[in-house]
């Protein structure tokens, strides 16, 4: 597993991200009246999903089927286990964005 790096504070924060063979774009979102995280994704400038909600030990993207997603599982996770669900105070302290690419 490979933890991607969000810094909250940063928010709404742009990246490229290299999962598996191709580059992606993530741009992370949050909703301060909610108390949630939400992810935009894009290949080659063209959005593939905006406003995916970010759910606790829940696949991003898990319902798409769809050739040009990212390959690797991209989840949101406690790797001590003891949250169970993502919040302003516990993303990327104890709760972070991870690629499970079978490693």
């Amino acid at each position: 597993m490979k933890v991607i790096e969000i810094d909250k504070n940063n928010l709404p924060e742009r990246f490229d991200i290299e999962l598996g063979v191709e580059i992606f774009s993530f741009e992370i979102n949050y909703n301060q009246t909610g108390d949630f995280f939400s992810i935009d994704l894009y290949k080659n400038d063209e959005p593939l999903v905006l406003g995916e909600k970010i759910m606790y030990n829940q696949s991003l993207f898990q319902d798409i089927e769809d050739q040009r997603f990212p390959a690797p599982q991209l989840i949101v996770t406690d790797l001590s286990g003891k949250e169970s669900r993502v919040t302003w105070e516990n993303f990327g302290v104890t709760v972070f964005l991870v690629v499970n690419d079978g490693e």
